[in-house]
């Protein structure tokens, strides 16, 4: 299912290289299910994660960063 509407954001620590996710943060608020991509590949396929699997990504990324 393509979402052409989304907003999607981009990590935060999206200068480390090009290795990077973004999310879609409005999407998350109106429904509850936390959309991820990866950047580099705008048109493929995402993740949709919830809150509490959203979270526990973002903590594990913040240990590698």
């Amino acid at each position: 299912m393509e979402f052409p509407s989304l907003r999607w954001v981009k990590s935060s620590y999206s200068d480390n290289g090009g290795t990077c996710v973004e999310w879609a943060p409005e999407h998350a608020a109106m429904t509850g299910e936390f959309m991820v991509r990866d950047s580099k590949d705008p048109n493929g396929s995402y993740l949709t994660l919830t809150g509490e699997a959203f979270a526990a990504l973002v903590t594990f990324a913040k240990s590698r960063g």
